[in-house]
């Protein structure tokens, strides 16, 4: 039977990097719920058309539902899943557990760093506009100023959610919501915690060691 992993962590934590090198490298495939949501919708099915009802109102998708697409989406036991961003609460937690892995064992992965740093990190990263590529002007700056290394495109531009209030109102909700959920992986020995502030390569050895 396959393990799967279950990223935790708060915003520029460094988990999309990592999820996006397991799935190129080890080919595991990334669970995104926005993702399946969308693809849902696309595909038409009647639990499609079910989604698109909801988000048509401006209300956001219930627990049940996702659970739903969950279970329509994924097959457990051909593939190695990394769960990104759901569960984010100790319910969807539990959930989760109970009606889609269902025994089938999963390492919930916490990148765990110091708010300042992220902060610094996240206030700092500029998006092409034209390809998406991220860089950091402390970290990964572009080889030339102001210019995408990939593309050449020259709007390189912050993220509105990357502005220094914005972050630190969507650190507060993390912080209010994680800890019961590490507990809950924590006490059934499923919790596994990477320093997110070390290097890539080193964050992708430690991941890579669980699977």
């Amino acid at each position: 039977m396959k393990s799967h992993l279950i990223f935790i962590g708060a915003p520029g934590s460094g988990k999309g990097t990592q999820a996006a090198r397991l799935v190129s490298l080890k080919g595991l495939k990334q669970v995104s719920t926005g993702d399946l949501l969308r693809g849902e919708i696309a595909k038409g099915t009647k639990l499609g058309e079910e989604v698109k009802s909801v988000m048509d109102t401006g209300n956001l998708v219930s627990d049940d539902l996702v659970v739903r697409l969950l279970q329509a989406n994924i097959n457990l036991e051909s593939e190695q899943y990394i769960f990104d961003g759901y569960p984010r609460n100790l319910a969807q937690a539990q959930t989760l557990d109970k009606e889609v892995l269902k025994g089938v064992k999963a390492t919930a992965v916490f990148f765990d760093i110091d708010q300042k740093k992220l902060i610094e990190r996240l206030t700092n990263r500029r998006t092409c506009k034209d390809c998406t590529s991220i860089y950091n002007l402390i970290s990964k700056k572009p080889k030339i100023e102001g210019v995408c290394d990939k593309c050449g495109g020259t709007n390189l531009v912050q993220r509105a959610d990357d502005k220094e209030d914005v972050i630190k109102n969507r650190l507060e909700v993390f912080q209010k919501t994680v800890d019961p959920v590490l507990d809950y992986y924590k006490q059934s020995n499923r919790l596994v915690i990477v320093n997110a502030d070390s290097s890539e390569d080193e964050i992708f050895s430690k991941i890579s060691s669980i699977l």
